[in-house]
Formats: structure tokens, sequence, C-alpha cells
């Protein structure tokens, strides 16, 4: 999987990586036991600061996506399980979304088809 950030982006670079490392997960392209590059090798390879990648890395592994091994670094979690972290994460983030999509009038059906597409689209069925 090719990693690539946007340096203009508004989206800081650990999010992005973040966001990269799952999207990568559920789309099938990093898969478990997959091996992700060292963080000095990775912030060299982008041109970021190791510390920005050890804080992904971190968000990462808290939320189980990610295991660290002292011997093989940061490698995909075999399972990817529900935790309170990422419950309580996708809770604020889907209240924030529906709270917008009750502000521009949206129906409850109209926002809940467009979730169902988006997961979709995040599994990499669309």
């Amino acid at each position: 999987m090719i990693i690539e950030i946007n340096s203009q982006s508004a989206t800081p670079i650990y999010e992005q990586l973040y966001d990269q490392v799952v999207f990568g997960i559920a789309a099938d392209k990093l898969t478990p036991g997959e091996a992700l590059p060292s963080t000095r090798s990775l912030a060299a390879d982008l041109g970021i600061n190791a510390l920005t990648v050890n804080k992904a890395y971190a968000m990462l592994c808290s939320e189980g996506y990610i295991v660290m091994d002292r011997r093989k670094g940061a490698v995909v979690a075999q399972v990817v399980k529900n935790n309170d972290v990422f419950l309580a994460r996708l809770s604020r983030r889907l209240i924030l979304a529906a709270a917008e999509a009750i502000c521009h009038n949206m129906s409850e059906d109209d926002y809940i088809g467009i979730c169902a597409e988006c997961y979709r689209n995040a599994k990499g069925n669309e």
C-alpha cells in the first residue's frame, strides 16, 4: 500500500496517516499480520518527522488496528475488535454528522442511506 501525504491539507499529517492505514485495512489492501514500515523509514520516505508517524501508530495501536512488536515493529492486527475507545469516537463522529444532516433538513432515511453507501465504499464494494 502506498501512503501519500497532502502537506497542503488542513488535516494534520498524523491523521492523514491514521486514516490511510484504516482505509487500507478496510479495503483489504493491508492484511492481518502484514508489517508496516518502521517509523523512521516511513518518516524519511514521506519527508516528515518520525514523531508524527509515532503519533499515528500510537493511535492505531490504541484502537486495535495495529500491534507493536519489539522484533517486527508495527504489524496489522489479526482481528480488530470493537473497544470502548473506538465506540466512543464513532458515536461522537456519528452524532456530529447527524446534527449536520438535521441542520440541512436531511431526512433520517436519506442520512441512513448515505451512511450505508459510505460503508460500502469503505469496504471497496463500490
